[in-house]
């Protein structure tokens, strides 16, 4: 007769032999067969030996996670036998992180339950050969050695899905990936430096107000960026028309044309807004782009007529006049400098052309090498400052420095004497004597020059820290000695050479009874 189906207690004891009898067991086996019998079932006996079996099957779960390859649709999950400590079945890994994209923002006893579920699971079945992933490692945004180098790389055969979201991030923060955004909020993230797409704002009254919006907020960089969007979406009658009545947005175009360089819609913004004389700076700002020289003093001659106030108006003709004298200058001076024939371009070669230089570098090249010339051709330094009416302060100043660098000291002696309506003779300096004997000390006059200019400072104070300074001895003895400062004097004595004559000179005023000093 059929015993009936086999039973078994789950703590894995092995029956009484009444027991075993009843329930239609052989009787007649051995101890030993016995202990093969219920070893060689497919449930593994519980022994109290075995007090590491439960961490023994984490590791072994563990182990199973680790190795799979990818994470497998719901297809996959009928192939998978899983078995919990209880014996209850529970949901495939694609299930789970399913549950955990679903749940990202559930609570913390959520999250607990899932990683309990997934920790205590074991695997009886795993098709799929061994991978070099790792669930944490999912989790964590990092792949191991050897892997691809981001999961959406090995995810890229999968359909477009949210595997596993950033876990940590709050629910508002998913809305960065969406456009539905008012104009203020777009403002408002532009000033943050979150990006967000213009493009869904179409219409021109939606265009209108996310720009009101980014005046209201008054950060340039903001109200700039929709410029741009608008410059980019509208046509230049209707930004230009709308732009008229909002000043703040006009002038940060304005600016940011003029930054670009984009002369063609100035030009056109200016036209519209009936602004001549802005437009006439635009249109001679234009020349800078003109390297030819040629062809630049053909456009400046072009922008004299243009609608300027009457200051800028004899500015842009002097510019015409001083690139006219720079040409035919530089065609004579480089005709020279080849031929070799003057004496001052074979010791002083010239080191860069004339051209496009300004008026005060002009004036220095013309009394660097053109000095002597007359006063009608074009490269004289006196035609120069007549005619574009340099003051005589910068004249005196840029003639010193060119003169005393060539150490013609002749020429500055000349510079510097006027003879009044009786013929008499006196120096005189617009610049002021201390400035000349810095400028000559600069180019390392002699100490006799130095004296005689210093010699013609008014001012004692000045005229003895010069003479200190540039160790003009005779100046600081002499400036002493009318003063009548003995002290001062013999301060001074300690600082010349012993035994020279300034030393004797000095003695001798010393000693001397016809001077009366004051201490």
């Amino acid at each position: 007769p059929n015993p009936g189906p086999t039973l078994f207690f789950q703590s894995g004891r092995p029956l009484a032999s009444g027991v075993r009898s009843g329930l239609g067991l052989p009787m007649n086996r051995t101890k030993g067969d016995e202990e093969e019998y219920w070893n060689s079932s497919k449930f593994k006996a519980f022994t109290f030996d075995d007090e590491d079996d439960e961490l023994s099957q984490l590791k072994e779960s563990k182990r199973a996670v680790n190795s799979l390859r990818d994470f497998v649709d719901d297809d996959d999950d009928d192939d998978l036998e899983r078995v919990s400590w209880s014996g209850e079945p529970v949901g495939s890994i694609s299930w789970s992180i399913r549950e955990t994209a679903g749940n990202s923002g559930s609570t913390h006893e959520g999250r607990e339950q899932l990683k309990s579920r997934n920790s205590f699971s074991s695997y009886a079945q795993l098709p799929k050969p061994t991978s070099t992933y790792s669930l944490s490692s999912f989790f964590r945004g990092r792949t191991r050695p050897g892997s691809f180098q981001s999961l959406s790389d090995a995810l890229s055969d999968t359909p477009a899905k949210t595997y596993a979201p950033e876990l940590g991030r709050p629910k508002g923060e998913y809305r960065d990936y969406s456009n539905d955004w008012s104009p203020s909020d777009t403002v408002r993230r532009l000033r943050k430096g979150k990006v967000c797409s213009l493009e869904r704002f179409r219409s021109l009254q939606d265009k209108l107000q996310l720009l009101e919006e980014a005046v209201s907020m008054h950060d340039g960089n903001v109200i700039t960026a929709v410029l741009i969007f608008l410059k980019r979406t509208l046509c230049k009658e209707i930004l230009f028309r709308e732009l008229e009545v909002r000043q703040v947005a006009l002038r940060h175009l304005i600016h940011f044309l003029k930054e670009i360089g984009d002369q063609k819609l100035l030009l056109d913004l200016f036209r519209f807004l009936d602004r001549t004389e802005e437009l006439a700076l635009s249109h001679y700002r234009e020349h800078l782009n003109i390297q030819d020289p040629e062809k630049r003093k053909e456009f400046l001659k072009t922008c004299i007529g243009l609608p300027f106030s009457a200051e800028d108006s004899a500015h842009i003709q002097d510019h015409y006049t001083l690139l006219e004298r720079q040409i035919i200058i530089e065609a004579n001076d480089r005709h020279l400098e080849l031929a070799g024939q003057t004496e001052i371009f074979r010791k002083h070669p010239r080191k860069a052309s004339i051209l496009n230089m300004p008026l005060v570098t002009t004036l220095f090249y013309s009394c660097f090498y053109h000095y002597t010339e007359a006063e009608g051709t074009f490269s004289s330094p006196i035609n120069l400052k007549k005619t574009f009416k340099i003051p005589d302060k910068q004249y005196v100043l840029t003639a010193l420095a060119a003169r005393a660098k060539l150490r013609a000291w002749h020429d500055v002696d000349a510079l510097f004497t006027t003879k009044n309506w009786l013929g008499y003779t006196k120096k005189r300096a617009p610049i002021g004597f201390h400035r000349v004997v810095e400028i000559l000390h600069k180019n390392s006059a002699p100490v006799q020059i130095l004296q005689e200019y210093v010699n013609l400072v008014e001012d004692v104070d000045t005229k003895l820290n010069l003479a200190t300074k540039f160790k003009c001895h005779d100046v600081v003895i002499d400036t002493c000695r009318d003063l009548k400062d003995r002290q001062q004097l013999l301060a001074y004595r300690s600082k010349v050479d012993k035994g020279s004559a300034e030393e004797e000179k000095i003695d001798a005023l010393l000693s001397s009874p016809q001077i009366r000093w004051k201490n």
